[in-house]
């Protein structure tokens, strides 16, 4: 997730462009630049940071001209830096390009291109975009440089394949900006002898309220003059606006109240994007041989907080797919317990932000006990990254709550992903499994975008409860450590005291704690171990607790029967069915805080990562 604006029109562009990129800084913060036509020439300025080192740069520098295009950067192809970030140019310096997404077959292009003689300056896979559009302009002859370009961008972005969206600007064009946008985030602002380019409303809203959404395939060309739009068969379509009524900090939301609720509801793009890094060899995205992968017999999960639940879920992946012996700890215990040095033996530590302390002084022990590490995270170029082998990285973008969501179940598909082609490599699943197992991944961010619609069930359940000063949550197999993030987000923004526990142990001591209308909520979706959980059910409802049981729809009859109510989520396979269960506990979390009136975005006496130990 990066942020792109563009600006053409008769003023000067470059306070257009900063303003822009202020307003999209929470789609991405390591680097951001701009470029912008002056005097027949492209110039850019980029910095590494936040917007306000651009903006120190920018005033150094001085870029002067009525047409330019910025974009403040995640990083997802190379590490943060100067040379990474964008805009990024072709061989000449004539042609620039922002871009949001990934371009799947990057590689390959690349390759390509080289055998053309083309030179890449950066590790980036939006640079192939900017040079693929300098090949194809060479074999597009006729017509003025206008057309031209649309002719070049139109068969560059037949040639690309992945979620993409990007923009184009060329020094012999000076009025003009092309947008295109596939699967990725792309919208135009329609002012008077002014036009914008950009990934959300916000970078715009300052100065026009009017707004053009581009549908996927669709191509805009922005002139001081006007917009047009052109279908993937080249020919113009009709345009439609909209008219946005919310204020710029509602509009930097896409309209939700809070960014929480908003990236529950990016999940499923989310889960889509990191997926998309699975799709080939698994092992030359991690750096491993296949006969490393096939050696690995015992294996370390570390993490903290919500990604110890991920982590948590991943041993149950790791064990069943792949047959090696996994275990789980708190990175903040790890370092300090007494840990046997054992060949073959991987560390896998998953962070959101790859900063947390404790999980790299796990890291640092591994690393001295000779275990190979690898991360999962959502931060390229941290200290996590740097400190292991490999990496994996999750596409889900910036998170700007604190209470992670979408980071969590990034994390949950990476862990299958891995147990899956270690299983594969290591020859304890067979081909036909999996690919099965690599077909209802795959089906996940639809059956996540499935689960979102329930969200209405869900608030209306809340009103009944919300007042309750505990909660608890009980799950089986996988879906312990869910009851275990479940009531993690409820304390951490609503400030109630919540517990999950196995749901085995109920009678163990912790049934102890109900009493008459305490909300207890089951997770029990319809597979081998439903009957146990039927039983926790009447147990629980026994000692006068308001039981609500979390199922899916061929369990829904039977657990009415020993619940005060039911919360429906769609089937999948047993082992990805935390991914969609999840879902329903962030709903049901958010809208007890939002009811209590919490600070849900920054709840108290927490931050987003943890830096010192």
């Amino acid at each position: 997730m990066c942020g792109i604006i563009g600006y053409v029109g008769t003023k000067k562009c470059t306070p257009a462009l900063i303003d822009g990129l202020k307003k999209l800084e929470y789609r991405g913060y390591d680097s951001a630049g701009i470029a912008v036509v002056q005097d027949g020439q492209i110039v850019r300025v980029r910095a590494v940071g936040k917007v306000a080192e651009l903006e120190k740069a920018v005033a150094q520098d001085k870029p002067q001209g009525t047409c330019g295009i910025g974009h403040t950067r995640w990083a997802t192809h190379g590490k943060p830096s100067e040379e990474n970030s964008h805009p990024h140019t072709d061989c000449s310096g004539e042609i620039v390009v922002v871009h949001n997404g990934i371009i799947e077959n990057y590689l390959t292009l690349k390759e390509k291109l080289q055998t053309l003689g083309h030179k890449f300056q950066s590790e980036t896979d939006t640079e192939v975009i900017a040079h693929l559009i300098e090949e194809n302009l060479k074999h597009t002859r006729s017509g003025s440089h206008e057309q031209r370009l649309f002719r070049a961008v139109m068969k560059t972005s037949a040639e690309l394949h992945g979620a993409f969206a990007y923009g184009v600007m060329w020094a012999k064009t000076p009025r003009q900006i092309i947008g295109v946008k596939n699967q990725s985030p792309l919208v135009v602002g329609l002012g008077k002898n002014e036009n914008f380019l950009a990934s959300d409303v916000p970078a715009f809203l300052k100065y026009t309220s009017k707004v053009l959404f581009l549908e996927d395939g669709q191509t805009a060309v922005l002139t001081p003059d006007g917009v047009k739009l052109y279908g993937m068969d080249g020919q113009e379509t009709k345009v439609k606006t909209t008219k946005i009524s919310w204020d710029e900090k509602t509009a930097e939301k896409g309209g939700y109240k809070h960014f929480m609720l908003k990236e529950i509801y990016e999940q499923p793009q989310g889960l889509e994007d990191t997926l998309r890094t699975a799709r080939e060899d698994f092992g030359r995205i991690l750096g491993l041989k296949t006969t490393d992968l096939r050696n690995i017999k015992n294996v370390y999960l570390v993490a903290c907080g919500t990604a110890y639940h991920a982590a948590m879920i991943g041993k149950y992946y790791l064990e069943n797919f792949a047959g090696v012996t996994a275990s789980v700890d708190l990175a903040s215990e790890f370092k300090y317990r007494t840990i046997p040095p054992a060949e073959n033996t991987l560390c896998i530590a998953v962070s959101q932000s790859g900063e947390t302390a404790d999980t790299l002084g796990a890291v640092k022990k591994a690393k001295e006990l000779g275990f190979k590490r690898l991360a999962i995270c959502n931060v390229l170029g941290s200290g996590l990254t740097r400190a292991c082998n490999s990496v994996f990285f999750t596409h889900c973008g910036p998170e700007i709550s604190v209470a992670s969501t979408k980071a969590f179940t990034s994390q949950i598909i990476s862990l299958y992903a891995l147990a899956i082609f270690l299983g594969h490599a290591s020859g304890n699943i067979s081909q036909k499994v999996f690919n099965k197992l690599y077909k209802e991944l795959m089906a996940v961010p639809k059956a996540v975008a499935d689960t979102l619609k329930i969200e209405y069930d869900v608030r209306h359940l809340t009103k009944k409860i919300y007042k309750s000063d505990r909660f608890i949550f009980l799950g089986r197999n996988v879906d312990y450590p869910i009851a275990l993030e479940g009531a993690l987000k409820l304390k951490e923004i609503s400030y109630v005291s919540a517990e999950g526990f196995a749901a085995g142990e109920i009678k163990h001591g912790p049934i102890s704690i109900i009493d008459k209308g305490t909300p207890v909520l089951i997770l029990m979706p319809k597979n081998l171990l439903f009957d146990k959980m039927l039983s926790a059910c009447a147990e629980c409802r026994a000692r006068g607790a308001f039981v609500i049981a979390l199922t899916t729809p061929d369990g829904k009859e039977e657990a009415a029967a020993v619940s005060d109510k039911q919360i429906i989520v769609p089937q999948a396979s047993e082992y990805l069915q935390p991914v969609l269960d999840i879902v329903a506990l962030q709903f049901f979390a958010y809208w007890v805080a939002k009811r209590l009136g919490r600070d849900i975005d920054q709840p108290r006496n927490l931050a987003k990562s943890v830096t010192v130990e």
